[in-house]
């Protein structure tokens, strides 16, 4: 099924891993009323099933970073299919914060973003499988994340805007097997709205990344349907099924009608 992002009104208003700590899997989801409104919203009158057993979510139970939170999905059941998942934070301005849709060469999902968290709020996970939709999340104490600065002078970030990097973490004899691990880091300013120019005091328009997809060769690994709460400069790192392809597409637009297309080596570097 399509899972439908808030409006453009309510939008409007990693290079190295994460640092996991000993509380990442004491953080389950807690009960939310704003859940309770929002669910309507996000997955219809759908049943909604636990993802225990199918997917496990990490993410720290306080944040180092609220701008920068890195939320973990790896799928547990690797009989299942899951073909897209939307990750919700509850109590951000815009909650839905992307729309992963999920090809059959990502294989046994184990896949990291990173997000902005505005303040304690469940991160949730929807995963959609032939079998229906499941849900799994995280309880995070983070604030500010989406009202934080930008870490970069505007001008210097809209002047770099476009530029990517892929980084390979093979090594040994993991090399000589059909599956692999990356990491794609896009420069985008990903302008929530709700950040203000640290010299005019004025906020800084919405401007971030709508649409995403990554792929290897003429196969499509996934896409993405993002929105203000997917960080600055983004970063995807994630597990796939190799097939031989010496490169990595990445195909991009954003709200300003900006589009971005690089084409990626392979190259090992890690």
């Amino acid at each position: 099924m399509a899972f439908k992002l808030l409006n453009a009104a309510a939008l409007a208003a990693l290079i190295s891993g994460p640092a996991w700590g000993t509380d990442t899997l004491q953080n389950p989801l807690t009960e939310s009323e704003t859940w309770n409104d929002l669910r309507g919203d996000v997955v219809g009158d759908v049943a909604l099933a636990s993802a225990e057993g199918l997917l496990l979510i990490e993410a720290p139970y306080r944040a180092h970073d609220a701008a920068t939170v890195p939320i973990l999905l790896k799928q547990q059941d690797p009989a299942q299919t899951i073909t897209a998942a939307t990750v919700v934070i509850d109590e951000n301005p815009a909650p839905v914060a992307a729309v992963f849709g999920f090809s059959p060469a990502m294989g046994t999902l184990d896949f990291e973003l990173r997000v902005r968290v505005d303040q304690y709020s469940n991160v949730r996970v929807i995963a959609e499988t032939p079998e229906g939709l499941h849900m799994a999340g995280r309880y995070v104490k983070a604030s500010g994340g989406c009202s934080a600065p930008a870490s970069r002078d505007p001008e210097i970030a809209l002047a770099g805007m476009g530029e990517m990097k892929l980084r390979m973490f093979d090594q040994g004899a993991q090399m000589s097997t059909p599956r692999r691990e990356a990491q794609i880091m896009i420069r985008h300013p990903n302008y929530s709205g709700l950040q203000r120019d640290q010299i005019t005091q004025l906020f800084i328009p919405a401007h971030f990344i709508d649409h995403l997809e990554v792929w290897q060769g003429e196969e499509l690994l996934f896409t993405m349907e993002g929105g203000i709460s997917v960080s600055e400069n983004p970063v995807f790192r994630f597990g796939y099924n190799d097939n031989g392809a010496t490169t990595l597409t990445v195909k991009a637009t954003d709200t300003d009608g900006n589009s971005f297309e690089r084409e990626l080596s392979k190259s090992v570097s890690g």
